[in-house]
């Protein structure tokens, strides 16, 4: 249940988005004559700055104006297009992940209180932050290591962020559960599971051994590859508030004229960026989900090295063939089998038709054969395609999302370097291999072997099984021969249940009504 504080944070949220003039850009047309009129009021509570400000950075700045973990959670609604709507997601994208630094002194008891040991004898100097985050921030510093000095980057989490995310957090479930609500056509998005997986990738990017974690095995995956690589770290410096890694000197990808003044050819960099992504994603299946060009480097080497790795993404094995085979039947310009990919992998119901779906398929394909290599976009290619399977009732698979909208962005990245990068030529060597490696005879050999296991787990699992189908064999005659009954506790539990149900609402009409005052008192 939600609590009175997140009806206060969602009138509050609600009050902002309205002084900032998001309600007011709302455009008008499909609005229902309520929501028309609401607009209007909005659009005259709204700043009088705000209404003459651009419409597509009102949300971002509003966002930032509510705080850190708003700003967490503008992020990653940007990264789900298709919940939020492909314009709003475009908004969300201009945040700055920029925040006000703490105090060194807070950053110094985070440390110690985490390693258990002062920041004296951890580093042998521990400079002023560089820069902050809504999460945490980074502060340059220099350790010892065998009477050598060694630069590193220490990140630090902002404190009293987790406190603040889980309330903030609370008031999006409550927002959640009201869309699935109030509006039925929207379920199939899963906005509660949307919120909860929000929350749980919140939680693990705010542990920072977990950061440090995924870190250490994209280099352990990456360790044979040429042209890429991530910063090493020093797993003695890093508890669950702290990360320290090896210190990047570096041009950031942003930067385009430094990369060309220092000699790099830009050209190659774009290919090895994409070639890179791409292994991860389908040998490895596990990828940076945040490569944007502030979280890229290039070293003295020619290396491209990533960092910030809070937010990853996991593909299975099923979802890494259904990727291969699609950019397969597209290229081969075989649209029943991309079309038979989405029902063999039950993304797509199985009630509705196949040569249909291969024909919207088709509409995607056909078009993009006309047009020059280099022009065409791998990532508008996933886009278009999720598109046409929202009208065949796609349930939302936040992983194959996250793929998409990481590959925007990484695609985006290679055409700054060079706007005329063929992505179907850079990305054949990788994409072609897997193919070959597992959708040909290597397949069989592989699925076999997998069958093989799994056949000795499910072997292995008998026994148990065995037990406990007895157990639930003896449970079913029971309740059919005494009937199902509830004991004394559940009976009490469910009563109170029902009476918090009750208070809850009482609490939150009281909540709004006293909101609504106090902002008409402000108003004044």
């Amino acid at each position: 249940m939600s609590t009175p504080g997140a009806y206060f944070r969602l009138v509050r949220i609600g009050w902002v988005l309205t002084r900032e003039g998001v309600f007011a850009a709302i455009p008008a047309e499909h609005l229902p004559p309520s929501a028309r009129f609401a607009k209007k009021v909005a659009g005259l509570l709204a700043r009088r700055k705000a209404r003459f400000e651009e419409r597509s950075g009102r949300l971002a700045r509003a966002v930032e104006r509510l705080g850190p973990s708003y700003v967490k959670i503008g992020q990653f609604l940007a990264t789900r297009p298709d919940v939020v709507g492909a314009e709003l997601a475009a908004d969300l994208s201009q945040l700055q992940d920029r925040m006000a630094t703490f105090p060194q002194s807070a950053a110094k008891a985070a440390i110690e209180g985490s390693l258990g040991r002062s920041v004296d004898t951890l580093f042998a100097e521990f400079h002023e932050p560089m820069a902050a985050a809504s999460i945490a921030q980074v502060h340059p510093a220099v350790v010892l290591r065998e009477g050598r000095r060694e630069k590193v980057a220490v990140k630090v989490i902002r404190p009293g962020i987790r406190q603040r995310f889980a309330a903030d957090i609370e008031a999006m479930y409550l927002v959640s559960r009201m869309q699935e609500r109030f509006l039925p056509y929207t379920r199939r998005l899963k906005p509660v599971e949307v919120t909860r997986t929000l929350e749980q990738t919140t939680k693990v990017e705010m542990d920072l051994r977990l950061e440090a974690a995924a870190i250490s095995e994209l280099a352990e995956n990456t360790k044979e590859d040429s042209g890429f690589r991530v910063p090493k770290v020093d797993w003695e410096r890093t508890g669950r508030d702290v990360v320290t890694m090896e210190w990047i000197d570096g041009i950031k990808m942003s930067d385009i004229e430094g990369l060309r003044v220092a000699g790099y050819d830009l050209n190659r960099l774009a290919e090895t960026l994409i070639q890179s992504f791409l292994r991860h994603t389908l040998r490895d299946g596990f990828f940076h989900a945040d490569m944007h060009q502030g979280n890229l480097f290039v070293d003295e080497a020619g290396h491209i090295v990533a960092v910030d790795m809070g937010i990853v993404g996991r593909l299975g094995k099923k979802e890494r063939r259904f990727l291969a085979e699609i950019l397969y039947g597209f290229i081969m310009r075989d649209y029943q089998r991309v079309a038979d990919v989405h029902f063999e992998a039950g993304y797509v119901p199985s009630h509705h038709d196949a040569a249909s779906f291969a024909q919207a398929i088709r509409a995607i394909g056909e078009p993009i054969h006309g047009q020059p290599a280099e022009t065409i976009s791998m990532a508008k290619l996933l886009t278009l395609l999720f598109e046409v399977t929202e009208l065949f009732d796609m349930q939302t698979r936040p992983e194959l999302v996250m793929l998409q909208k990481t590959m925007v962005v990484v695609e985006g990245v290679a055409r700054t370097l060079n706007p005329r990068f063929n992505m179907w030529r850079a990305s054949e060597p990788v994409v072609g291999s897997w193919i070959r490696d597992n959708l040909g005879p290597k397949r069989i050999v592989t699925d076999l072997h997998d069958g093989l296991h799994a056949a000795l787990r499910v072997a292995e699992a008998v026994p148990e099984i065995a037990a406990r189908t007895e157990r639930f064999s003896k449970d079913i005659m029971a309740m059919s021969e005494k009937g199902l009954r509830f004991d004394a506790a559940t009976a009490e539990a469910i009563g109170k249940a029902e009476a918090r149900h009750a208070r809850s609402g009482r609490i939150a009409l009281w909540v709004i009504a006293a909101a609504l005052v106090y902002m008409a008192w402000r108003l004044v």
